[in-house]
């Protein structure tokens, strides 16, 4: 790779002529390919960007430009050509590089990001620091269509353009393709638009008209009226002109030349500019433009065939669920399910494609769906709104006032909670207990294993009030699967194995590896006893009471932060049934996690069996 191995810095590519710009974005996508087939990774958004990312490094300078990506899966290209090219192998690998931008990790990495539609509100934030502080330097926000589906990003384009602040918003559009005739005209509005020799003739012209006694004001109006009215029927980008931004494109995103053309020109103007780009997801390599969806977020692949590396065994978790829900809904046709623009990662994919009547993807607008599945449950639907932990803290304040205020039948069926592994900290599912727990009317289930999980959704489809069902990613444990579904006594927890020393109580994900701790404790002539607690909240507490009160040590294990979690919940019961006993609570730390595999993630934090044997024997001084 000739000219890749010339770029250490963005300086060198601003160096570069235009037919060598070409030529290093093939190079780059040979790059990423190579490596993402290898490491896993979000392949076909980076794909998409190539031409984009390098025009920007080309006008922009990112040692003193700020440049917002939103979510930032697509930041790969930026990341090779800022320094970190050499241990681009590293990716989303413990230890190595974020899959995400990370201040921490460069200087040219402006804001963290990971979820998504919060870019042009960050890009705000540093224009109005820069103006008040008489600074001066460009922030330009990059922004998909997919993301633009976000309320957030909307409430901060309203503030953008009323503002009318210096900025400039990057539409990175590849879902829509250009139609010939309206490409054309708005190419052409748009090089008439952003000339500034044309801006100030008109500056010129409404203000001489304005003096003009009597008609003069009028005369602006109704011209400003005609020239909307006709704005509506050939610009695409009205919405944002009405919003107070320069629309300016659509522009082809793979044509580099323009692109540093466009790019220098928003750069010049005065007040907020949108850029509307056509790109291709998956640009560059034949299985991921075929099927983007697969090649969005992906595990290591056969890099000729484009075949995904499937890992043998037991189905995931979210395969589990997909299947029940869709036996459930044949034998309920109250039960809907919602998704927030992720059908396939959720599972809802096979539920849409059976009952598409009953299914909703509202796009990235999780307040949205948690509203809207209140008021159906409230009208006798049965709605399950199936969405990652990390992204049901969006909806926070809709799960409190909506749904638990009003005792809503609302299901959450919240997959990926714990560790979720290479996405890393803006990823991992670590506080749904303890942003839920707490709040009136809420019901949490957690399952230890994929059969259990089957139960629990079909009790708590008939649970008249607002439930959370919470999951991890990942494979199953490989129990069998019955053909039935039974409804499991309502917040009780189970006794697995007995014993007269010391006391486990587990929840989720953590009951097999407090199984494996027990018996370890055992040969070691610690008698352990385990319960899997089923019910996070409310608990069992007739079980766990009279658990503690015959044994002198209580542990408790769950993959939520301690604080505010499970075990504090357990805390809470013992304190107030007067139980005074010493109490080991086990669970994710008060830090944010980082990325890596997650066996190594939970050897690190001391989550495995042995290393949790030793802190229970350190914390209890056992000999």
């Amino acid at each position: 790779m000739r000219l890749l191995k010339q770029i250490e810095k963005p300086e060198d590519v601003k160096k570069l002529k235009m037919d060598d710009l070409n030529l290093l974005a093939a190079e780059i996508r040979e790059f990423i390919i190579e490596n993402v087939s290898q490491t896993g990774g979000h392949l076909a958004p980076n794909l998409g960007v190539v031409e984009m990312t390098l025009a920007l490094h080309y006008i922009f300078d990112t040692t003193t430009d700020r440049i917002v990506w939103d979510v930032g899966h697509q930041s790969y290209v930026h990341k090779i050509i800022t320094g970190r090219k050499d241990s681009f192998a590293t990716l989303r690998q413990f230890g190595g590089l974020a899959g995400f931008p990370k201040r921490e990790e460069s200087i040219h990495d402006a804001f963290n990001t990971g979820h998504s539609s919060t870019s042009i509100s960050a890009a705000l934030g540093f224009a109005l620091a820069r103006d008040r502080k008489k600074e001066n330097y460009q922030v330009a926000a990059i922004i998909g269509d997919g993301a633009l589906t976000g309320g957030q990003a909307f409430e901060a384009l309203n503030e953008t353009g009323h503002l009318g602040v210096d900025m400039t918003v990057i539409l990175n559009d590849n879902e829509m393709s250009i139609a010939e005739n309206v490409g054309a005209m708005s190419s052409y509005l748009s090089r008439l638009r952003s000339d500034p020799s044309y801006t100030k003739r008109k500056k010129d012209i409404e203000l001489l008209l304005r003096k003009v006694p009597a008609i003069g004001t009028t005369v602006v109006k109704a011209a400003e009226r005609v020239k909307d009215s006709l704005k509506y029927l050939v610009v695409p980008g009205m919405l944002f002109e009405e919003m107070g931004f320069t629309y300016l494109g659509p522009i082809d995103g793979h044509n580099i030349r323009d692109l540093i053309a466009v790019l220098k020109q928003a750069k010049e103007m005065e007040g907020p500019v949108l850029l509307h780009i056509l790109t291709k997801k998956g640009k560059g390599y034949k299985p991921a433009e075929y099927d983007p969806s697969l090649f969005h977020g992906v595990g290591p692949f056969n890099l000729e065939s484009g075949e995904v590396i499937k890992k043998s065994g037991p189905p995931t978790y979210t395969k589990v669920f997909s299947k029940a829900l869709v036996d459930l809904a044949e034998k309920d046709e109250r039960i809907a399910a919602i998704t927030a623009a992720m059908p396939e990662g959720t599972g809802l994919n096979n539920f849409a494609a059976r009952y598409p009547e009953r299914f909703f993807d509202v796009g990235i607008a999780e307040q949205n769906a948690v509203t809207m599945a209140t008021s159906m449950a409230l009208a006798g639907m049965r709605p399950v709104v199936a969405i990652y932990s990390t992204f049901l803290q969006r909806a926070y304040d809709q799960i409190i006032h909506d749904v638990c205020l009003q005792k809503a039948p609302v299901l959450f069926a919240i997959d990926r909670a714990g560790i979720v592994g290479h996405d890393g900290p803006t990823h991992h599912g670590a506080f749904d207990l303890s942003y839920l727990r707490h709040i009136p009317n809420m019901a949490i289930l957690a399952p230890k294993d994929e059969e259990e999980l089957r139960h629990m959704l079909s009790t708590a489809l008939q649970y008249q009030g607002p439930v959370a069902l919470r999951y991890p990613r990942g494979q199953g444990v490989g129990v069998p699967l019955s053909q039935e579904y039974q409804t499991i006594p309502w917040g009780k927890g189970e006794t697995l194995v007995t014993g007269k020393d010391l006391v486990i109580i587990a929840g989720g994900t953590m009951v097999y590896p407090a199984l494996e701790t027990g018996k370890i404790l055992d040969k070691q002539g610690i008698s352990t006893t385990v319960i899997n607690a089923r019910f996070i909240k409310p608990l069992d507490e007739e079980l766990i009471k009279a658990a503690v009160e015959k044994h002198k040590y209580v542990v408790t294990m769950e993959e939520n932060v301690i604080a505010g979690g499970f075990g504090a919940g357990v805390l809470e019961l013992l304190a107030r049934l007067g139980l005074a006993k010493k109490v080991l609570n086990i669970g994710l730390p008060d830090a944010f996690v980082t990325q890596g595999n997650t066996s190594t993630i939970h050897e690190s934090l001391n989550l495995t069996a042995e290393k949790m044997n030793q802190r229970i024997r350190d914390y209890f001084n056992f000999s």
